[in-house]
């Protein structure tokens, strides 16, 4: 059944509402960035760790754990508010695993916060994605690693895009898609195709280097950097893609940075426990319950030693806000063996 054209025309009127109410919101966080040092700007929490794929560049999953308990990312969702974080967005693993993701978004957007979400799309109908829009739903991001699904990733164009299709019919969110170069894709140039699918169905793209187990440097080969430099003249540019940063990673160089982990970017694992980001599981490792305005203010004048051969573009994104203030009095050396994190996890919580 397909919509009549006064429908479509509401639904398209609709669309361009909620896209430039969101557009201000987002414009008024980076002000708000920019004007105090004293917040995070973005986390990534992770409410369900299984996925239901296995990736094999990929090391933030596992095909066993239960979803969090729902009143606990809640009560997690409020932690990120009190700390005046401005964007949340939630990663897994897959966390259109969990069935009640809907309450979360609904959390986030209660404390007047961007919703983000990264999922790997497999799961997406037309009343899923209701449920998402109903939710308040502001970003999603879908990375698709080929054009047909290999030994390396499912996630694939062939598979995901009648997923696409049911995104550009029903989705009020943006959505982004994310093709990647390096880390064993076998077929640079399938990114190029990616990219232009995306474009075509009215999302924007981007383009990621993969980094290796530890989130650091892999240097690309000659196609992959030509078809790096094709698919970022595709894009479209916005506020958020500061990834200057990844022109040394192309040439497999390091970037002098600051990074500001811990401070305007926090990874909150399962277990409830702040980390640098993905690839520095332990650093700090201290739960998110008790993490305070001081964490952040230590954390942010805190110089990490990984940042120079650092891949992951979120933090470098987020950092890029406070590149020209503040130099580090302090530095860690992440990669070391850290404190035991089950040591620092809250006993009380039970997955189920």
């Amino acid at each position: 059944m397909t919509e009549s054209s006064p429908n479509l025309a509401h639904r398209s009127a609709s669309r361009r509402i909620k896209a430039a109410t969101r557009r201000i919101r987002e414009l008024t966080s980076i002000a708000y960035a920019l004007a105090s040092t004293s917040h995070p700007y973005m986390a990534h929490i992770i409410p369900m760790r299984r996925c239901n794929l296995s990736c094999t560049y990929c090391n933030e999953f596992d095909d066993f754990s239960n979803p969090v308990p729902t009143p606990e990312m809640l009560r997690r969702i409020d932690d990120l508010a009190r700390l005046g974080t401005s964007v949340i967005t939630i990663s897994g693993g897959e966390p259109l695993l969990n069935l009640e993701l809907e309450q979360i978004i609904a959390r986030i957007r209660h404390h007047g916060r961007i919703a983000g979400m990264i999922t790997n799309g497999y799961l997406l109908m037309p009343d899923r994605i209701a449920s998402l829009n109903r939710a308040g739903l502001d970003h999603m991001q879908i990375s698709i690693d080929n054009v047909q699904p290999d030994e390396v990733s499912k996630k694939s164009l062939k598979v995901l895009d009648k997923k696409l299709q049911m995104l550009a019919q029903y989705a009020d969110f943006h959505v982004n898609i994310n093709s990647v170069v390096g880390g064993g894709i076998k077929h640079p140039q399938d990114a190029l195709t990616i990219a232009r699918r995306a474009l075509e169905l009215g999302f924007t793209s981007t383009i990621g280097i993969i980094h290796d187990g530890d989130g650091q440097l892999k240097p690309l080969g000659e196609e992959e950097r030509r078809i790096y430099y094709e698919v970022k003249a595709l894009g479209k540019r916005g506020y958020s893609r500061f990834n200057h940063f990844q022109e040394a990673i192309v040439h497999g160089k390091p970037n002098e940075w600051r990074c500001r982990a811990g401070a305007r970017y926090l990874y909150v694992c399962e277990n409830g426990l702040v980390h640098y980001c993905s690839q520095q599981r332990g650093w700090p490792g201290t739960p998110l319950s008790q993490y305070s305005r001081q964490d952040v203010k230590r954390e942010f004048l805190t110089e990490k030693s990984c940042a120079p051969n650092c891949t992951i573009s979120c933090v470098h994104q987020v950092s890029y806000i406070d590149h020209w203030r503040a130099p580090q009095t302090s530095k860690v050396f992440p990669g070391l063996p850290p404190e035991p994190v089950q040591d620092k996890e809250l006993a009380h919580i039970q997955l189920s």
